[in-house]
Parts: C-alpha cells; structure tokens; sequence
C-alpha cells in the first residue's frame, strides 16, 4: 500500500511537466522503450517493460492513435511488430526535457542522496521478486 502511495505521489508531482505534451507519464516511458528498443514484437517489448499484455495493449492504443506508433506484419500473419513513427521520435526528444525537469522536481524534493538510496532499494528488490 505503502508503494502504491509512493508511485502515486510521484505521479502527482509529475505529470504537470508533461500536460503541455498531452501524454502521460506511463505513455512517455512506453514510448521511449519503444524508440530505444523497437521494432519489437509486443510480447518483447511487455517482457522488456514487466507489464502484462493487456496493459501493454491499452497504453500503446493512444500512442498509435496519435501516430507516434505503428504497428506492421511479423514474420508470420499471426505476429505484428511495434516501432516509433517519425513523428514519434521527434516527440519523445521534444518531451525528453519534461522528463529531465519531473525529475530534477522530485530530487529536489526528495534529496539526491534518499534518490539513490531508493533507487538501490527498488533494484533489489526488483530482482528478488523475479
């Protein structure tokens, strides 16, 4: 529960340095993970994020909607591949400043040292939980 307030807050505290944008946070990573590492397949690019495929699905359907992602033929007909648009690239590097002052925000807040702390912290235990 504890968590869940904490990744809330941080949300709260966040998302006002991307309202300009019109994304969300969770867009902004997912797009970002998707120019770093695309084109992928979905179940990849999920695998890669730790989410579920449902949740991949949602986020991605107004990233393609706003055509900063599309989506083309696998290998097969039955597979498809997720990769960032032109439009979608220039807009992750266009939102790569909101990033960088959410961030600075936050630090601020928190204190670089408790930063790294909880940075450390979440790594563990991420690992422990895999």
């Amino acid at each position: 529960m504890k968590l869940r307030q904490l990744t809330r807050r941080v949300t709260q505290l966040a998302e006002p340095h991307f309202a300009a944008s019109g994304l969300k946070t969770t867009q902004y990573a997912l797009l970002s993970h998707v120019v770093k590492l695309g084109p992928l397949s979905p179940g990849t690019l999920a695998r890669r994020m730790e989410l579920d495929a449902s949740t991949l699905t949602r986020n991605l359907q107004p990233l393609v909607a706003g055509g900063w992602v599309e989506q083309l033929p696998g290998e097969d007909g039955r597979s498809r591949l997720v990769q960032a648009t032109p439009a979608g690239i220039a807009k992750r590097a266009e939102m790569q400043a909101d990033w960088k002052r959410a961030q600075l925000s936050i630090n601020a807040t928190l204190g670089d040292e408790r930063v790294l702390r909880l940075h450390a912290l979440l790594d563990e235990c991420m690992a422990l939980m895999r």
